[in-house]
């Protein structure tokens, strides 16, 4: 009886090895975070069902213990089939971060099938740092020179990270594994952004979906052109100079009806000979700023 018992189960074992699978095409997300509130918040477990049948899933752990039943005893029709998890046991808690599997049960078929595609759940989000800034003042006028500003940073997992100009984001980088970096082109929309103080922040994206924390803000400069002094004292007839900040090989300056090309990074003019409020400018390209001058009338006058 012993002997004819085990020849019986060893037929049927055979039989299974050689009957193909009642499922094929499995689709199983590979990690999600179910407390991310975002689009990955949820695991999808597809596969594809050769025949009608009565179908079972469930999610075990790694000690194979059922931590949540996703479908019991549902009719489903040939073909492919899906179902979602959350992430979360019977009590409606969520699961510890680790490996998961789903389960199969296929009435029909009198079989079980535990999927191979683990699913990870993963509820931790990444840590960034800003490493370094540079340069801290930039021209994003297209002339090549200081065009954009590079944040580079460090982040404990492979993560995706993203910069935050005043607090709208306006890059996104690729998974990267413990450091990268960053570019902006002081540009919004394509155009480039006004002359002023940004601040930068960086967050990052895990592969589950968990975002970190934003770092602290790192400020940098836009400037195209800018004059050191909004305001100059000089007397008439003398000569005066005034310091002319940009990256830009040369500058068009206009003063007292007179005008010209500097290169100099200080602006040497002379003062009219007339007393009064004049005004100096300095172009590159169509960015500008300007100083008031006034001139005063020599002492002995």
């Amino acid at each position: 009886m012993l002997l004819a018992a085990t020849a019986a189960a060893f037929a049927v074992t055979e039989r299974l090895k050689l009957e193909r699978s009642p499922i094929t095409g499995t689709r199983v997300d590979r990690v999600f975070s179910p407390v991310c509130e975002c689009a990955r918040d949820l695991a999808v477990i597809s596969f594809v069902l050769r025949k009608p049948s009565e179908v079972t899933v469930d999610v075990i752990d790694a000690e194979g213990e059922r931590v949540r039943t996703l479908v019991r005893g549902r009719d489903e029709s040939a073909g492919r089939v899906s179902y979602t998890w959350d992430g979360r046991d019977e009590m409606d808690r969520v699961v510890a971060e680790g490996r998961y599997r789903p389960r199969a049960q296929i009435r029909e078929h009198g079989r079980t099938i535990v999927l191979p595609n683990p699913i990870r759940v993963d509820t931790t989000p990444p840590r960034i740092r800003i490493a370094r800034v540079r340069p801290r003042v930039f021209s994003p006028d297209g002339d090549g020179r200081s065009d954009r500003v590079t944040v580079r940073y460090e982040v404990d997992e492979n993560a995706r990270a993203m910069l935050l100009v005043v607090g709208t984001r306006r890059v996104l980088g690729r998974f990267r594994e413990h450091r990268g970096r960053l570019a902006w082109f002081g540009r919004v929309n394509g155009r480039p952004v006004r002359p002023g103080i940004y601040e930068l922040r960086l967050r990052a994206l895990d592969r589950a979906g968990n975002r970190s924390h934003r770092t602290r803000a790192s400020a940098v400069r836009v400037r195209y052109v800018e004059l050191a002094r909004e305001r100059v004292e000089v007397v008439a007839g003398r000569r005066f100079g005034i310091r002319v900040s940009t990256d830009a090989t040369s500058y068009r300056w206009l003063f007292a009806g007179e005008r010209g090309i500097g290169r100099a990074r200080v602006l040497v003019l002379r003062a009219p000979d007339t007393p009064g409020t004049y005004a100096v400018y300095v172009r590159v390209g169509r960015r500008a700023d300007r100083a008031e001058v006034v001139v005063t009338a020599p002492e002995d006058e």
